[in-house]
């Protein structure tokens, strides 16, 4: 039976080694719809037939994600491993998605909600997790310091990080606008008062 994404409220105890679960306590969880109010989707696959998985095929048919690599991270395999680690977990956005698929070990994903609080997000070996461009985020390892992942892109891979700040971008401000509700005033047939009416808002999940 495969195991449930799962994802929490960050502490902010940012003394402590970033590859800890750094919980709240109480802990916080996250569920996944509230993730998809974020524009973070995630699939459940079978990392042991990746080359072969007809449902891995499939998304990436539908996605179009035509550019595929693997990336092992761990100081024996990834060059530059303290650096790139710290590098990875510097807030940043890109200006398209993210895509990663865990085949081995596991992770984390940080992403800030719309209160700009951090979301933790534990990543294991099956989880595809797709997030949106313009979304501040970031990465770690965690206490194991090993995953093994592939890297899923729509066209060239543009692997470039724009560290916070980052909201001039206009990635970012149609990000921020997607995730804000919309309300219009409307007026009653009898012009006796007005009601509001919210608009269901829609988010990319390419």
């Amino acid at each position: 039976m495969a195991t449930a994404l799962e994802a929490w409220y960050m502490d902010s105890c940012d003394e402590e080694d970033q590859r800890k679960p750094h919980r709240l306590n109480p802990n916080r969880p996250v569920s996944l719809d509230d993730l998809k109010k974020l524009g973070v989707f995630h699939w459940k696959l079978n990392a042991d037939i990746y080359e072969t998985d007809p449902e891995l095929e499939q998304i990436r048919k539908d996605q179009g994600y035509s550019y595929m690599d693997i990336i092992s991270i761990h100081k024996d395999t990834l060059p530059n491993y303290e650096e790139k680690l710290k590098m990875f977990f510097e807030e940043h956005l890109h200006l398209d998605d993210e895509i990663r698929y865990i085949l081995d070990g596991h992770a984390y994903f940080d992403v800030r909600d719309k209160e700009d609080r951090w979301i933790r997000i534990a990543m294991s070996k099956g989880d595809l997790i797709t997030l949106p461009a313009g979304i501040y985020h970031r990465f770690t390892l965690d206490e194991n310091n090993y995953t093994k992942a592939m890297r899923l892109f729509v066209g060239e891979p543009v692997w470039k990080a724009y560290n916070r700040p980052a909201d001039d971008f206009d990635v970012r401000q149609k990000y921020t606008a997607s995730l804000r509700a919309c309300f219009f005033w409307v007026l009653r047939d009898d012009s006796s008062s007005y009601i509001v009416v919210r608009l269901k808002r829609t988010l990319s999940w390419r």
